[in-house]
């Protein structure tokens, strides 16, 4: 079982007294939003209270479920409601689609690839840590926390999940229309927004592929220990098979005949300590993979949502607001013309008409833009909370290394006297540095 993505909390609030499963979409209401003191712009959250929000475990059922086709199912287990439900990957799916359909406008984790054929372990149990990060951090995302969604799909035990996900979302609107501060978004930004915008986002670009290479190096380094540990152990096992070697003792070696049944006996038990030796490096690359690795792939996945959303504003609400402001200016050229030209009234009245909706449209698309801009601004301020868990990353690298290495260090020196007991003769050459061996051993 991996750990946890952050430093262990209780969550807190309304998640200590626990509800029941949810039996019926109709019965989750939507919370009404907490103005905070201030500027409603500031998020007033700690990385610890982010954290506390709730703890979600996303664990595989062993067995696939489905007569014809096979599929995996999830077990999902919610701190904060203290409950448990049964999740599939398609479940996920639509959980995210209504996610983004809710609020365009904010950081919408991206989930793992569907591979239809020939899933191996391998690949489900890379898609099951993405779909805890994933919903961990949707789960401690403020905005999300707070909605009926998230408390449904952690929570409802019934079935026909995925269009109860949708009955919800019907008609209700996105955040735009829900948001009592969507209509006065443009008062709580700054008046430089759009440079602010733009220098964000080539920090949080830099930000993200700077950790991506030191994820990348860490998956190495974890991958190295694990190989280690694989030749530490052919190593002692080599040594065991050497030392119970039955070959007879050729006359030749008469003279001496201890040495090599002296050896032998010795080398028997060296595999021991080098299957201990291996198994502190498998550990040490696991703690490595769990406490680290799988971390910076949290940040990451909230760093690359970060980017989607900025994708998704330039190519979304900026891209539509600008296209209608120049169909609107189109339309102004053409009243013009048919003002010159003395057109028939009843056309020149439709033309107005036009104009007047598409006013609207603009006037509409602007306070988009702004409520865009706005919810930017905050999910901006949430990378930043996030930003200390990298001291926590490094710190669980550092400490990954100083007991990986303190423990197989204790492991050599138990070995280093049994190593020096091999030939009585030569314990004095084993115990001196490598470079006086050398001298001892090679003719002068």
């Amino acid at each position: 079982m991996d750990r946890e993505e952050g430093p262990e909390a209780s969550p807190g609030g309304a998640a200590d007294s626990g509800e029941p499963p949810a039996s019926d979409p109709k019965d989750l209401e939507e919370p009404p939003m907490q103005k905070p003191p201030g500027s409603p712009l500031v998020l007033p959250h700690t990385l610890q209270e982010l954290l506390s929000k709730d703890t979600v475990q996303v664990q595989l059922i062993p067995e696939k479920r489905g007569l014809f086709l096979k599929h995996v199912e999830y077990e999902v287990s919610s701190k904060r409601f203290r409950c448990s439900v049964y999740r599939r990957y398609n479940d996920f799916v639509v959980f995210h689609e209504m996610l983004l359909q809710k609020f365009p406008y904010r950081m919408v984790p991206g989930l793992p690839p569907k591979r239809m054929l020939g899933a191996d372990r391998e690949f489900i149990e890379t898609r099951r840590r993405a779909l805890k990060r994933f919903i961990n951090l949707v789960a401690r995302h403020p905005p999300f926390s707070e909605d009926v969604l998230l408390k449904f799909f952690l929570s409802f035990s019934g079935s026909d999940v995925q269009n109860k996900l949708r009955e919800l979302v019907q008609g209700v609107g996105d955040e735009f229309m829900t948001c009592k501060f969507a209509m006065q978004a443009k008062e709580y930004l700054p008046t430089d927004i759009q440079i602010q915008f733009a220098a964000s986002r080539e920090l949080i670009r830099n930000i993200y592929n700077s950790f991506y290479k030191l994820k990348d190096r860490t998956e190495r380094i974890a991958s190295r220990a694990v190989d280690n540990a694989s030749d530490l152990l052919l190593f002692g096992k080599e040594l065991s098979a050497l030392g119970s070697d039955t070959t007879p003792l050729p006359s030749w070696a008469a003279l001496n005949h201890s040495a090599w049944g002296n050896l032998k006996q010795a080398l028997k038990g060296l595999s021991v300590e080098f299957a201990m030796l291996a198994d502190k490096a498998v550990q040490q690359g696991k703690q490595e993979e769990n406490d680290v690795v799988e971390k910076l792939n949290l940040f990451l996945d909230l760093l690359q949502s970060y980017k989607d959303l900025c994708e998704r504003h330039e190519k979304g609400v900026l891209h539509k607001h600008q296209r209608a402001l120049h169909k609107y200016s189109v339309m102004k050229r053409q009243m013009m013309s048919a003002t010159v030209q003395n057109k028939e009234p009843e056309s020149v009245e439709q033309l107005e008409s036009r104009i007047v909706e598409q006013e609207n449209a603009i006037l509409t698309m602007e306070q988009r833009n702004y409520f865009s801009l706005y919810c930017l601004h905050q999910e901006t301020q949430l990378i930043h909370i996030y930003l200390p868990l990298t001291t926590h990353i490094l710190g669980a690298f550092v400490n990954s290394q100083i007991q990986g290495h303190k423990e197989m260090s204790k492991v050599w020196n138990e070995l280093k006297p049994k190593l020096s007991c091999l030939f009585a003769g030569s314990s004095d050459v084993l115990m001196l540095p490598l470079s006086a061996q050398e001298d001892h051993l090679l003719p002068s």
